[in-house]
């Protein structure tokens, strides 16, 4: 996981390649912090797709419209908020 500080580095780096350019100790640490970062950014997205359940029309349907049904214990309720 990349720090705030490693960020902040990073950007830093850069600020100072457009301006001025960087020594070769800072285009290492520029290149090592970008890898550290790219790095990060993958290992986020494999643990989002790990996550992802792909569910049929059925299935959907229920989730979407679970919050319709009525939760009133008298079904004479009358209220319009749901269905019944």
């Amino acid at each position: 996981m990349v720090t705030k500080e490693q960020i902040q580095r990073i950007n830093e780096l850069y600020k100072k390649q457009t301006k001025e350019g960087l020594t070769e100790e800072e285009k290492k640490e520029q290149y090592e912090l970008r890898k550290l970062y790219v790095e990060s950014v993958k290992e986020n997205l494999r643990s989002q797709l790990k996550n992802i359940k792909i569910i049929d029309e059925k299935e959907y349907n229920n989730i979407i419209h679970k919050n319709d049904r009525c939760s009133c214990i008298e079904h004479n309720c009358n209220c319009n908020k749901h269905k019944h």
